[in-house]
């Protein structure tokens, strides 16, 4: 029994269909490697990583923030300045989603005429380098865009910084942070793979194609003409979502064999939602949020987001707050930064829980009462 007499028919090894998946820049059974090639496939092209980016840069972007260590009159001009939209974006948001991905965050610092600072700008991570000294400290950072480079020194003339560098722990490198993006590159992959197989499965009737038996009873083949005809008649009339169902007619010695699909081949859906599972906790995000089925581990939907503010939000910020108030400390000493949590709607029950356990505290005066809140 031969398959179109396929043997005799070909000359060559059967073209491989599809080199890749996708942009078509990533060949099958790898992911990208470069961070911008990472960005491109799991967040401009990924639903999961992109939703969930987003759950987590605009939940920071969108916190209320609080100076401390500073006169009265100096907070309003210093959260002014962090939350003031330069060139469009987003200060705090735009350095969570810098400090997600890649791992590192670097912001500049634009002085006015009289030396203060005036603008805090987030430079693009992935085309900043650090240039060390000989002991291995940052002597400098360089900013390529294309064939330009610019030189920027981290302290101005006075001391004060002008180029500030947050990064996440790297247990393995001294001078850069360590982003998600990399860690999700395998399940990134795997969820655009299945995305292209299943539309591809759409694309042919929805079910696995199947086999044209050629058994004439005699042993003989076809011959190339007959191969090639027989093969543009199935591509143009027969393959296809708009020709599902369509009957087929077939000539003396040819059969069609319908294949079904095999266990592990029903699994696939399976693997598909694994995979967005795995990007959801490599970005901190409870896959609960990004409504993916069978995660039951919370109890309910307010927990869950609960868990997103405590263990990835809040940290982030903070992260964000810490190393903003110690760059601008060259100008207003002291400063502190904190996330105002009495603003963090998903904290409200954790925050009305505490005032009615002080309110009921009958042996604390009222003046203890009001420091335990915090006012």
């Amino acid at each position: 029994m031969k398959f179109f007499g396929a043997k005799a028919a070909r000359g060559g090894a059967r073209p491989v269909l599809a080199r890749a998946w996708g942009s078509g820049a990533v060949a099958l059974g790898e992911w990208p490697a470069s961070y911008e090639a990472q960005v491109r496939s799991g967040v401009l092209g990924n639903p999961v990583a992109q939703r969930a980016l987003r759950l987590v840069s605009e939940g920071a972007g969108a916190t209320a923030l609080l100076a401390s260590g500073v006169e009265e009159e100096e907070r309003g001009p210093v959260l002014s300045l962090l939350t003031r939209c330069s060139a469009g974006q987003s200060l705090v948001e735009t350095l969570a989603s810098h400090l997600l991905l890649h791992g590192n965050g670097y912001v500049q610092v634009m002085t006015g005429a009289d030396g203060r600072p005036v603008e805090l700008y987030a430079l693009r991570p992935e085309r900043v380098s650090v240039e060390a000294d000989a002991r291995g400290w940052p002597a400098a950072y360089l900013y390529r865009v294309g064939d330009s480079v610019t030189r920027l020194l981290p302290e101005d003339g006075a001391g004060r910084a002008s180029i500030l560098h947050l990064k996440a722990l790297h247990p393995l490198d001294d001078h850069y942070g360590l982003g998600c993006v990399g860690a999700a590159a395998g399940a990134v992959a795997i969820h655009n793979a299945a995305t292209v197989w299943n539309k591809a499965l759409l694309d042919n009737a929805a079910r696995p194609s199947g086999a044209m038996v050629y058994d004439p009873g005699d042993g003989s083949v076809m011959s190339p003409e007959q191969f090639e005809r027989v093969k543009r008649e199935m591509e143009g009339a027969f393959s296809g979502a708009a020709n599902a169902g369509r009957p087929m007619l077939l000539e003396g010695g040819l059969d069609w064999k319908a294949m079904s699909l095999t266990p592990a081949e029903m699994d696939f859906v399976g693997l598909k939602a694994a995979a967005a599972r795995e990007i959801a906790l490599s970005f901190g995000v409870p896959p609960m949020l990004m409504g993916l089925p069978g995660d039951n581990a919370y109890a309910n939907y307010r927990e869950a987001n609960k868990a997103l503010w405590r263990q990835t939000i809040l940290p982030l910020v903070a992260k964000i707050c810490g190393g903003l108030a110690q760059g601008l400390q060259g100008w207003w000493p002291g400063l502190g930064l904190a996330v105002d949590l009495d603003a963090v709607p998903a904290l409200s029950d954790e925050r009305a829980a505490l005032w009615e356990r002080v309110a009921a505290a009958d042996f604390l005066s009222a003046d203890e009462k009001r420091a335990m809140l915090g006012i």
